[in-house]
């Protein structure tokens, strides 16, 4: 009788195991689920278009989409007005199935919004991106990005102290965590103010994502950095040496410096002063960097 005993507490043991890690998972996914905003906002596109036939095609490739709630286009202005509880991405993706061109140019609540920030994204290799904050109340601070060139998967995403790249990701210091608390996940209360949780990279390498937080505020962010990790942000439950303070995710891949930006109608550029690139030239050029400048003409698409 031993050996059945034996086998039936070996089979009773990995069950144990099975199930405690699919309810760890579970409960993992639930908190980024909760982090996931459905909350309608403004996005405001400079669009190529030299007619109402441009208009109307760009008015049928949103309408009636779901998430989409209201479309306004002004061709004169060239511009394109669309309320979605969609990532800026996905309602580019949409404007540009057309074949216009188009440019996020302001981001906006339903409401006045407290303010906007942003922080453009670059790491080793082709790893480049754009995410953007805005402050719809005191209580939600809306994040919305997109990142290319990540390995297909999670990665943890933080707020960190220091807005200084002079080593690139590694002079930007901790977590950004003011009260002194232990790392943990975007739905938590014991948390770093700066735990954003994880985004999630496709097959392709683009992790776009939109999220609300109810401890960041962009008036304390401003002039810090966000660091995108190499790996999974265990959320502080992994139970290794470094959960409780990093939610061990690796090594940091890409960061840059958050910075205030225009809302909705603030932002009339036509042309950078800085590098001559003009509005759409910026559309086809990388974010940042020697090969933005318009004597460099040959250089790969940002498409961000």
């Amino acid at each position: 009788m031993a050996a059945p005993v034996s086998r039936f507490i070996s089979v009773s043991r990995k069950l144990g195991t099975f199930l405690f890690n699919s309810v760890f998972i579970a409960q993992a996914a639930t908190v980024v689920h909760n982090m996931d905003s459905g909350r309608p906002t403004k996005l405001e596109f400079a669009v190529q278009m030299t007619c109402e036939s441009c208009a109307e095609k760009v008015r049928a490739a949103l309408e009636g989409k779901p998430g989409v709630s209201s479309i306004s286009i002004d061709v004169g202005k060239e511009e394109v007005l669309v309320e979605a509880a969609l990532t800026s991405a996905e309602v580019q993706s949409l404007i540009e199935s057309t074949g216009r061109r188009a440019v996020l140019k302001g981001i906006g609540g339903s409401e006045r919004d407290l303010g906007a920030a942003v922080a453009m994204v670059s790491g080793a290799g082709s790893i480049q991106g754009v995410v953007r904050f805005l402050q719809l109340s005191e209580e939600r601070c809306l994040i919305d990005g997109t990142i290319d060139g990540l390995e297909p998967g999670p990665h943890g995403l933080h707020v960190h102290t220091l807005g200084d790249l002079t080593r690139d990701c590694f002079s930007c210091g901790e977590h950004y965590n003011p009260f002194g608390k232990q790392h943990g996940g975007p739905g938590d209360s014991e948390r770093h103010v700066g735990d954003l949780g994880n985004v999630v990279a496709g097959p392709d390498g683009r992790a776009s994502f939109r999220l609300e937080d109810s401890q960041l505020k962009i008036w304390d962010v401003i002039g810090r950095s966000l660091v995108v990790d190499s790996g999974e942000d265990d959320l502080g439950r992994g139970g290794q040496p470094l959960s409780k303070l990093t939610g061990n995710s690796g090594d940091r891949l890409a960061c840059g410096i958050i910075a205030r930006s225009a809302g909705l109608f603030q932002n009339s550029k036509r042309i950078c002063a800085c590098d001559g690139v003009t509005l759409w030239e910026e559309r086809d050029r990388p974010i940042a960097g020697k090969h933005r400048s318009k004597i460099n003409p040959e250089t790969p698409a940002a498409h961000l």
